[in-house]
């Protein structure tokens, strides 16, 4: 947790910097990176040096699509298998309410909860969802409110790798003993200012 903070708080990061600002072994941290990677939650790029030799590799949250191979694959499975439950349960649909476009995003949302084990609970209606609190939240003793914006940030990417209009409004930890709260919300459209004219056509 402390690592994917480092690469949030600052993307582009190097192994040695991140390694120091979570405080672990540089060897640990390319462990770390290397799962995080594997898991569709971290991109790695090579960074110019304007020196010769292999470049160092910068790392970043995946938060979009195209940015991490294993990530596309998991917002694929997670649409496919939406659709044919869908499919087995009609009632499921909710596209008519949320649009299609949002319904996808549900999906990868869904998907990533899952497994990270917060055991999703939905109300499409009211455009919340409710989960068990994060597994690691009783192993840190200390920042236990960065744990909440590791995951909430998490949250947004995921939203952000599928193109639609769902948004995070608000991740309320512990709403009860025993659950939290995310609640989204729809991207309002921008709409044309009518004090502007219109733009002219070049012929």
């Amino acid at each position: 947790m402390k690592l994917m903070r480092a690469v949030q708080d600052e993307p582009g990061q190097k192994l040695e910097e991140l390694a120091a600002q979570a405080e672990i072994h540089i060897n640990t941290a390319r462990d770390h990176l290397r799962v995080l990677e594997e898991e569709g939650l971290v991109a790695s790029r090579p960074l110019a040096t304007g020196t010769r030799g292999r470049p160092p590799a910068g790392f970043y949250p995946v938060c979009g699509p195209g940015m991490n191979p294993s990530a596309d694959e998991r917002v694929m499975a997670s649409l496919s298998r939406g659709d044919m439950l869908r499919r087995l349960y009609p009632s499921l649909d909710r596209s008519s309410v949320i649009g299609e476009e949002a319904q996808h995003q549900i999906d990868t949302l869904v998907a990533h909860l899952e497994d990270v084990g917060l055991e999703p609970d939905l109300d499409l209606d009211r455009l919340e969802v409710t989960v068990v609190p994060c597994p690691e939240y009783d192993l840190c003793d200390e920042n236990r409110a960065s744990i909440c914006d590791v995951h909430e940030r998490l949250i947004r990417d995921q939203l952000s790798q599928v193109s639609g209009p769902l948004e995070v409004e608000q991740l309320e930890p512990f709403v009860t003993p025993d659950e939290c709260r995310l609640t989204l919300s729809m991207r309002k459209q921008r709409l044309p200012n009518p004090a502007m004219p219109p733009r002219k056509q070049q012929r």
